[in-house]
């Protein structure tokens, strides 16, 4: 079938149960990540660079490698955050629900959990299979009063990048995933990392 005669009868369009079967990935699983929290009290936005490795289905680990080394295990309900030369802080999961929350999204995410993620989530999508976009919106009262919304944006079967609204002003926060994270390598203006995000921009 050729590309216009695939837009013509619909099958190039996507919903979230096309994009979550395929960013989907089986334990285990890393993924590099740039990180970019912009700030009204920073001059310049803070950017972090590491990788995520899910190991097993019941952990989340956030390896930071710059600007600082820091490693975040999230696993049994316990967050454990180990830098060199310190001994490691251990706290429960229950004192910071958005940690909580963020590795069930993501565990939801890497399963290709639908239903899951349609707890707490309504979800939408748009765009074709080349380039798309999955956008969540909490559906907890609590919940929706500091977050605004979670966008994934990607191409194909690759995720490659997740930006985080909450309510107010404050700016998004965005993450650059596998692909996206390897193109931000040099890039530091911050109109050029947001044309990353959003699937505008290729180095």
């Amino acid at each position: 079938m050729t590309p216009c005669a695939a837009a013509a009868d619909g099958s190039d369009a996507v919903d979230a149960a096309w994009i979550l079967k395929g960013i989907a990935r089986p334990v285990p699983a890393s993924t590099p990540f740039v990180e970019v929290r912009a700030s009204k009290l920073l001059k310049a936005p803070l950017r972090l660079s590491g990788q995520y490795v899910r190991p097993d289905a019941d952990t989340l680990v956030r390896e930071v490698r710059a600007p600082y080394v820091e490693t975040t295990t999230l696993r049994a309900g316990e967050a454990t955050i180990a830098r060199a030369g310190q001994a490691p802080r251990k706290f429960a999961l229950s004192r910071v629900p958005e940690l909580a929350g963020f590795q069930g999204n993501f565990a939801s995410l890497l399963d290709g959990d639908r239903a899951g993620l349609e707890r707490h989530y309504t979800l939408s999508a748009q765009g074709s299979r080349q380039r798309w976009t999955l956008t969540m919106v909490p559906k907890d009262a609590a919940q929706a009063a500091r977050l605004q919304s979670i966008a994934l944006y990607g191409r194909g079967s690759e995720l490659r990048c997740i930006e985080t609204r909450t309510v107010g002003n404050a700016p998004p926060q965005r993450t650059l995933l596998a692909g996206a994270a390897a193109d931000a390598a040099g890039v530091e203006a911050a109109p050029a990392l947001e044309a990353l995000c959003h699937g505008d921009a290729t180095r």
